[in-house]
């Protein structure tokens, strides 16, 4: 079946339909129309996965995408239409362009944790670019996986765009095919799984991955307004989102009043009662549940901790001084579960971060520029904020992308179209002019070439 579905695929593409801009535009008009349509049912989804609040999947997945879509459609004539670069003397007289050319078939594998976003917003940036594509939505959220299979089978032709569903058997068997290129959004362990399948057949690899994101406050931090917007950016999407930040490193000086203004923020936005709060999800699986309650044993709680095993729910949890080699600081947190680092000197922000790869995100809440600067310029990661969190991947006029062990490329408006496509070299030489300098007998050459300091 799926090598039926690559075969329908290469041939549609060879029609070469998906070269005309037109074509994408048309298909990208239809798509945005289906999420307009189905916005209703695609919240209901989410909410039927994993409780996750309406605002949420509004803001975080279909306006999030229709937004895409929108900023797509006013730029890709300009995107696609061949861009004039400045030639070389060694060239003169020619003009020279790069020309934007689709690769082909390619693979798009999504996660649970944005279950639609994540499978959309790369799909955008594939059909814009000129591709045939596959996508394969998350089994662990099988509610959403179903809508944005119906979604795409009535927007596109399966020729054209197709979802193939399934557990990880299903995406060994993508995996396992020569695709054009590849997208996957995931986790760094199953990351390294695609990127060694991809390298078989020297397949070209888009990773967004994750990490262990720090969260610095320094002493000139504001704290209430700090404290307000971590609790925002962490536990959004009940922590289980791949920017969110991973441990807080805050200033030995400021560590309790941060933990006062930390407890207080999340009581305000959730209550005193966070299960029966509306905008508060759940933690997708029982798997996932189990995993992060046992990162809990043994630790010291300062707030929270409160769970529900029947229904996935772990409340916001704060927990003090995690030692460097527990559970909860080995890996990516992904959840509910912010731990709380002091520091004393810069050298130890250095040490702690160094333990770990670059992360996907980092986060600084100061009001000292050279700190800011000295934080940016130090650390390698994907991107990050100043005095907020999570909202670098709202600018679509900004890559999003992890770097090392956080990823592999970047995607989000002009960057989505680029990541799709290959930049094609063309020089159009004149016949009119034909300098003898390229040609052998080399001896006159020799002397000039060492003289023309901008001959290439």
């Amino acid at each position: 079946m799926i090598k039926d579905i690559i075969q329908q695929q290469r041939s549609f593409f060879k029609t070469q339909q998906t070269k005309d801009v037109s074509f994408r535009k048309k298909a990208l008009k239809r798509l945005r129309q289906e999420i307009v349509t189905r916005e209703e049912d695609i919240c209901d989804a989410l909410f039927a996965d994993f409780k996750k609040p309406r605002f949420e999947t509004l803001a975080a997945e279909t306006q999030f995408v229709l937004a895409e879509l929108k900023h797509v459609l006013k730029n890709i004539d300009e995107w696609a239409r061949p861009e004039r670069v400045d030639s070389s003397w060694m060239n003169w007289p020619s003009s020279d362009f790069i020309y934007k050319e689709p690769y082909g078939s390619v693979l798009i594998i999504a996660p649970w944790n944005y279950p639609f976003q994540l499978a959309i917003a790369p799909l955008i940036g594939a059909i814009a670019a000129g591709n045939t594509a596959v996508v394969k939505p998350s089994e662990v959220t099988p509610h959403t996986a179903a809508i944005v299979s119906e979604i795409i089978n009535a927007v596109f032709d399966p020729c054209h765009v197709t979802v193939v569903e399934g557990g990880v058997e299903v995406s060994q068997q993508l995996l396992a095919e020569k695709w054009d290129a590849i997208f996957f959004t995931g986790s760094s362990t199953v990351g390294q799984i695609v990127y060694e399948s991809a390298a078989k057949h020297l397949t070209p690899v888009t990773l967004e991955l994750g990490g262990k994101n720090p969260c610095i406050v320094d002493e000139t931090a504001s704290i209430a307004l700090a404290a307000k917007r971590i609790v925002w950016g962490k536990f959004l999407n009940a922590g289980q989102t791949c920017i969110a930040t991973d441990y807080i490193l805050v200033h030995e000086n400021v560590k309790d009043k941060l933990i006062k203004a930390l407890e207080q923020s999340i009581t305000k936005c959730y209550g005193e009662n966070v299960e029966a709060s509306p905008d508060f999800a759940r933690i997708v699986n029982q798997k996932h549940f189990t995993r992060l309650k046992e990162m809990l044993d043994g630790e010291e709680i300062l707030f929270g901790g409160k769970h529900n095993v029947a229904d996935n729910f772990l409340a916001p949890t704060l927990v003090n001084e995690p030692k460097l080699d527990s559970k909860i600081m080995a890996g990516e947190i992904f959840g509910p579960i912010l731990p709380i680092i002091s520091y004393k000197t810069f050298e130890d922000i250095e040490q702690y971060i160094g333990n770990y790869e670059k992360p996907l995100a980092t986060y600084v809440f100061s009001t000292n520029k050279k700190f800011q600067k000295r934080i940016i310029t130090t650390f390698s990661f994907g991107g990050g904020a100043i005095n907020d969190t999570v909202i670098q991947i709202t600018n679509k006029r900004l890559p999003f992308g992890g770097v090392g062990q956080s990823g592999i490329g970047a995607y989000h408006g002009k960057e989505s179209f680029d990541v799709f496509s290959h930049q094609k070299a063309i020089i159009k030489k004149a016949n009119w002019f034909d300098a003898p300098l390229r040609y052998p007998p080399y001896n006159l050459s020799m002397k000039i070439v060492k003289k023309i300091k901008h001959l290439f």
